[in-house]
C-alpha cells in the first residue's frame, strides 16, 4: 500500500496533476514497520528464539489511511487534493498486531518512528526511481 501511494503521489506531482484518487473513506487503520527494524526483529529471533509460538513484529501503532495518505503526500510535496472513493472498499477495517511477545521472548522493539521511516522510504524511493522523459 505505501509503495503505490508514494508512486501515485509522485507521478501526480511530477505530471502537474490538481488530484489523486484513493479508494475507500480512509478510516481503516493499519500497522505499519519499517524495513530495517523488520530486519533487526528476524536476526533477533533467529539468535534469541526457539519456541513454537508464532511472534509478531510491528510497532505496536496504528494508523488511519487517510492520516497515511496526507503523510505521503506531505512527504512527496504533492500538494493536490485527495479524493475518496467511497465507492471502493475500505478493506478490514483494522489490522494492528500484539508485539508483546517479541519484547518478552528476545528483546524486539521497533526504534524508527512511522515519520521518519516513512520519510526515509520516500527519500529512497525518489533516489531510485528514473524520471520520466
Amino acid at each position: 500500500m505505501i509503495p503505490a501511494l508514494i508512486r501515485k503521489c509522485v507521478e501526480a506531482r511530477d505530471a502537474g496533476s490538481d488530484h489523486i484518487e484513493v479508494w475507500g473513506t480512509g478510516a481503516a487503520s493499519r500497522e505499519f514497520i519499517y524495513v530495517d527494524d523488520a530486519a533487526e526483529g528476524i536476526v533477533l529471533a533467529t539468535m534469541r528464539y526457539d519456541e513454537l509460538d508464532p511472534v509478531n513484529l510491528g510497532t505496536g501503532q496504528e494508523i488511519t489511511i487517510r492520516d497515511l495518505v496526507g503523510l505521503i503526500a506531505k512527504e512527496t510535496r504533492f500538494d493536490g487534493e485527495i479524493r475518496w472513493d467511497d465507492s471502493r472498499p475500505d478493506g478490514q477495517p483494522r489490522r494492528a498486531l500484539a508485539t508483546e511477545r517479541a519484547s518478552q521472548r528476545f528483546g524486539f522493539r521497533a526504534t524508527t518512528s512511522f515519520e521518519d521511516g516513512l520519510r526515509r522510504t520516500v527519500e529512497w524511493y525518489q533516489r531510485v526511481t528514473p524520471k520520466s522523459a
